[in-house]
């Protein structure tokens, strides 16, 4: 008989025993207190798997993801530090005003394969720890006194993709959402701390609130992005906890109205490149995220540093990929006028010089 050892989950997921399957298993090694999913204990039955408990510990039988063992590990020390951080977030979301109503969703990860979230239709300055929800990675509720937020599918997004963020925050902060709502994005290189914690922000489509498609937009940008402006919403600012990540949405908002005065002022001035490159490498020692970075040499891509609005003083811009897809071309009007551009460019010499 073949075991697949599954004791560093505290959570058994569907996944997990689909892994033991392809491994050629037949009995399952467990840890005691092993809290199996309902999608889980689906696919043991299934399978026709053994269980059997790890050295030291109690057999954990296939009802072991009964009521009262969500409720223990929703009621655990490690949930019960995460709940109050939660509440502390909302409140400073609310006090800031970048909620309004019911409106915006935060939650932290607790376990691999369970996450803590705000409910629905409650405001973020009025929750209380029995307010909160547990849910697993499909978005299933397995505990909690209301029902979990419908929004909470955008968050499972972002942990299942990143499996480094832990916090994820989802608001409507006016400034940012001015950006987010004219499909322009605030340009880079101006404000240090805007670059080292935020720097590019992603622009996701517009997709219904609550629903996956709406989820899924936020995939092509979250391996490369900690905030994601969602058109005609709000953002989206992910971290290693909750707090972080709330953090995050206040640089972001800040320096979005900080923009906004500038413009009022005149031209924006930037910070040069090669010290916005010094900047960039203090990002990346932070270990946070960027679309610039590669990963190798000199950990930066081969693209402009720095975003520069298409006009002297604007203060958004459109926008755009690091770079062109290999084996892709731009699009035939942006060819178009690019050429024309140079020609102009050109021809404009030209007269200068016969003058």
């Amino acid at each position: 008989m073949k075991s697949f050892d599954l004791t560093q989950y505290r959570v058994v997921a569907a996944e997990d025993i689909e892994a033991a399957a392809r491994a050629g298993a037949t009995e399952l090694l467990v840890r005691e207190g092993a809290i199996l999913t309902p999608s889980a204990r689906d696919a043991i039955s299934a399978r026709g798997f053994s269980m059997k408990a790890a050295a030291g510990t109690k057999a954990v039988g296939a009802t072991a993801s009964s009521a009262s063992e969500w409720d223990r590990l929703f009621n655990s020390p490690e949930a019960q530090a995460i709940k109050l951080e939660i509440i502390q977030v909302g409140q400073k979301l609310w006090q800031r005003a970048y909620v309004d109503g019911n409106g915006g969703n935060i939650s932290h990860r607790l376990t691999a394969d369970t996450v803590i979230c705000t409910p629905t239709l409650t405001s973020k300055a009025d929750l209380k720890p029995e307010d909160l929800c547990l849910v697993d990675l499909q978005g299933n509720q397995l505990a909690g006194g209301k029902p979990r937020t419908s929004e909470i599918l955008l968050h499972l997004e972002i942990y299942k993709a990143v499996p480094e963020a832990k916090g994820a925050v989802h608001c409507h902060p006016p400034h940012a959402t001015a950006y987010a709502i004219t499909g322009r994005v605030p340009p880079t290189c101006v404000i240090p701390e805007y670059e080292v914690f935020i720097g590019k922000v992603a622009l996701s489509p517009y997709e219904t609130p609550g629903t996956q498609k709406f989820a899924e937009t936020v995939l092509p940008f979250v391996k490369t992005h900690n905030t994601v402006l969602l058109a005609n919403h709000g953002i989206i600012c992910w971290a290693d906890t909750v707090t972080h990540a709330e953090w995050f949405v206040e640089v972001v908002d800040t320096y979005c109205m900080t923009l906004m005065l500038a413009g009022q002022l005149g031209s924006l001035t930037h910070i040069p490149e090669d010290k916005a490159a010094d900047l960039l490498a203090i990002k990346q020692k932070l270990g946070l995220p960027d679309v610039r970075f590669e990963g190798t040499g000199s950990g930066m891509k081969e693209c402009q540093l720095c975003d520069l609005p298409d006009l002297p003083g604007s203060i958004s811009l459109v926008p755009k990929t690091c770079v062109t897809p290999a084996g892709e071309r731009p699009p035939e009007a942006e060819i178009e006028a690019m050429i024309q551009s140079i020609t102009d460019a050109v021809l404009a010499t030209i007269n200068k010089r016969s003058q």
